[in-house]
């Protein structure tokens, strides 16, 4: 079975990294720490401090197996060749909402680096992947799941 490639951002592999660093090293720590905690209550078959501590150890290491593999599929982006005649993954996209006359700003990133109060969209999302390859004053018409959004896009930067 092939693996598939994460593309991603320099920045975004280093916030990868350090959350796995931490899950690692003082996360571990401290779950076991409570778990140990827990046991010396006693009778563990009916202690809610054991259950959430292995529960919670249970969800950090199903994350760090998630990072690992991540980090193994991980392609970075060269953001320094990005070009900026036409949208690509990297490029931060101008565009207006033709229904709303709303100017909106959306960075294109990998779906590892998705941040939607950053607005900041996966290029395999609809509103991404409809605006990936478009130029500057190109009129884009993209189906999402509430319908259909109409855009003019009005500028294009790294």
């Amino acid at each position: 079975m092939k693996e598939e490639r994460i593309v991603i951002s320099q920045e975004g592999l280093n916030k990868l990294k350090e959350e796995l660093q931490q899950l690692r090293g003082p996360k571990r720590k401290e779950i076991a720490k409570r778990i140990k905690e827990a046991r010396a209550l006693g009778d563990i078959s009916e202690n809610s401090e054991y259950d959430d501590a292995k529960n919670e150890q249970a969800f950090i290491e199903g994350r760090i197996r998630e990072l690992e593999q991540m980090l193994k599929n991980a392609e970075v982006i060269n953001t320094e060749n990005i070009t900026t005649d036409k949208v690509s993954l990297g490029t931060t996209v101008t565009v207006r909402d033709l229904e709303f006359d709303e100017e909106e700003e959306f960075k294109i990133v990998g779906p590892t680096e998705v941040d939607p109060d950053e607005n900041r969209i996966s290029n395999v999302s609809p509103i991404g992947n409809g605006l990936i390859g478009h130029k500057v004053g190109d009129t884009v018409e993209i189906e999402v799941p509430v319908g259909t959004v109409k855009f003019e896009i009005l500028s294009i930067t790294k």
